[in-house]
């Protein structure tokens, strides 16, 4: 089959988009290829088909859990065999994956970076029939880029241990961030396919202002259509949302902190037009493909260009007329300098916080080495009195340098076992056919119950038995009092994992270079972005393409700079040829012509 007949026998679509059929001609011809496109331009595709078509097996290295579950979900509704390992699976969990991966005919393997390095996936290693090797979010990988991951270092080794192109895939990467990710990921030529960053039906608008509510509701009122609002803290997006229903706008909040659950009921009432307007953290939208977003809303300055440039480009992906909005006051610039002050908090406050980090759960110097902690920055901060801010940035920190993963808000599934074995389950009363009926559904979808206590999806046992996800809790609860399963409830958590084992005081390496490195870095992207809403002269979009490094472009003559300009270029005509009585416009070209 060729690409085009893939697209169009799994995906339905019956052409590619710009730059789509090239990255996958590239990987094809067994090509490493670094491919930057903007946001809603079709990644996934690009390693998709080319996974395909080859033999063998396609390992996607993406750090965004609810994106893998996301793409993996799409893929079997596509009748593709998909896997996915990620911080909060048990080792059980993830050596059957792994052994399906191997065995199983599948077709992707994705796996969070911090997989990579761990001695069960290396053990597997040498049999994965791994053909494509995807990076996604591939920025992650440059310590120059704005979200650095050391775990994606294990890449470059990993390239070592497997003979396969390599696809890596970013929406948002400066050209020296493009050159140190095709360095890093140990590319045999260099290859990088760029897409043009221009997005002439999105609208970029930025406004100096104090009342906010006021600006969102005005907005919210004159563009028709579903809209997102970017806010920095869990509260505040409550806050305002509440706000917004109270001026008549059917908005509603999201962030990580909510269940599960309570994330996909809200993320699918905006999708299917319930729900108007999302106000949000940056916890929504990725892996999202809404295509009728109107307009995106920034109520507080972004950290980067990248990250605004990243969340504005969700609106307008049908190529309708949309806006990208940015509302600030000079206070969001101090706000803006704080941040980073606090983001960077002293290497020796880093370094407590990591033996407090180990103090907590009673781990004893040279031990720890491969512990997943579930951790609660809340009661961390309580318990030691310690700002919530600090720790947070110092746990990252403590992450970039390689000593812990820090994995924010990771979902762990509810998990079963049966308790008696097989036989002696059938001689027991359980007490109504829907218990029956449950454990016979979870013997047919999981194997391994009598063995060990696997994760169970409870909104596919519920479908299967045409019952709400409460009656199944409540009856998996019931189970649980008789005996019969071993029952552990889902649950949301952010889990630290150790990287190695716990080092007495002053022996931490906090690899200074690299700190005042991406603190300097930092500054400057933080400038980058209080350049970008106080200037006045140069168009939105040449701005943020000029800092992407594209040079050649034209203004968009859209944006409040260019509509300005037009508006102040009309006075000046007016008042010319009413000074000028008897010119026409074809006089005046001509004069101007000479």
């Amino acid at each position: 089959m060729t690409p085009i007949e893939v697209l169009r026998q799994y995906w339905g679509h019956q052409s590619f988009r710009p730059m789509q059929e090239q990255i996958i001609d590239a990987a094809l011809a067994g090509k490493d290829v670094l491919a930057v496109l903007p946001t809603g331009a079709g990644k996934s595709v690009c390693f998709q088909v080319p996974a395909m078509m080859l033999g063998g097996l396609a390992l996607v290295v993406t750090p965004l859990i609810a994106l893998m579950k996301d793409q993996v979900q799409n893929l079997a509704a596509r009748g593709i065999k998909a896997l996915a390992i990620h911080a909060g699976m048990e080792r059980r969990e993830v050596d059957n994956a792994l052994n399906n991966a191997a065995y199983g005919d599948f077709k992707f393997l994705y796996v969070s970076p911090e997989r990579l390095s761990t001695s069960l996936f290396r053990s597997y290693i040498d049999i994965l029939p791994i053909s494509l090797i995807v990076v996604d979010e591939a920025h992650c990988i440059s310590q120059w880029g704005y979200d650095f991951r050391p775990d994606y270092l294990q890449i470059g080794a990993l390239r070592e241990l497997v003979d396969a192109p390599v696809i890596a895939l970013t929406a948002t990467a400066t050209p020296e961030v493009c050159t140190d990710i095709m360095d890093k990921l140990r590319f045999r030529e260099p290859l990088l396919l760029r897409s043009g960053f221009e997005r002439p039906n999105l609208s970029y608008v930025v406004r100096e202002c104090e009342d906010k509510l006021g600006q969102i509701l005005s907005i919210c009122n004159s563009v028709p259509g579903t809209g997102i609002v970017y806010m920095r803290s869990r509260r505040g997006c409550e806050q305002l949302a509440t706000q917004l229903r109270s001026g008549g706008v059917e908005a509603d909040f999201y962030h990580a902190g909510l269940a599960s659950s309570t994330r996909s009921r809200k993320q699918e009432a905006w999708k299917s037009g319930g729900t108007r307007v999302m106000v949000c953290t940056n916890a929504f939208g990725m892996g999202i493909d809404k295509p009728d977003v109107r307009f995106v809303i920034h109520c507080e300055l972004p950290d980067s260009p990248e990250a605004y440039f990243q969340e504005a480009g969700r609106a307008g992906r049908d190529g309708l007329r949309s806006y990208a909005v940015l509302l600030w006051n000079e206070k969001d610039i101090d706000r803006l300098r704080r941040l980073h002050s606090v983001s960077f908090p002293p290497p020796a406050y880093i370094e407590d916080v990591y033996q407090k980090l180990h103090i907590t759960y009673g781990i004893p110097y040279e031990a720890g080495e491969g512990r997943e902690l579930k951790f609660s920055i809340e009661d961390f901060c309580t318990h030691w009195r310690l700002s919530r801010a600090s720790v947070h940035y110092a746990l990252h920190y403590l992450e970039t340098s390689g000593h812990i993963v820090y994995s924010e808000d990771v979902d762990i599934p509810t998990r079963v076992k049966i308790v008696p074995d097989r036989q002696s389950l059938y001689d027991i009363d359980l007490g109504g056919p829907l218990h029956v009926s449950l454990l016979e559904t979870l013997m047919r979808l999981y194997t391994g119950l009598f063995s060990y206590t696997a994760p169970i999806d409870e909104e596919h046992v519920a479908r299967r038995l045409g019952i709400t996800v409460p009656v199944l809790r409540q009856n998996l609860y019931e189970l649980s009092l008789a005996h019969i399963i071993r029952y552990v409830p889902c649950d949301n958590s952010t889990i630290v994992a150790l990287r190695h084992n716990r080092l007495a005081p002053g022996n931490l390496d906090l690899q200074m270079q690299r700190y005042t490195m991406l603190r300097d870095a930092s500054l400057q992207r933080s400038q980058a972005m209080a350049d970008y809403v106080r200037q006045s002269e140069e168009c939105r979009s040449r701005y943020l393409l000029r800092y992407f490094g594209q040079e050649e472009a034209d203004d968009c003559g859209t944006c409040d700079v260019c509509l300005r300009r037009r508006s102040e270029t009309r006075k000046l005509l007016r008042e010319w040829f009413a000074a000028h009585p008897g010119w026409t416009e074809d006089d005046l070209k001509a004069f101007c012509a000479d």
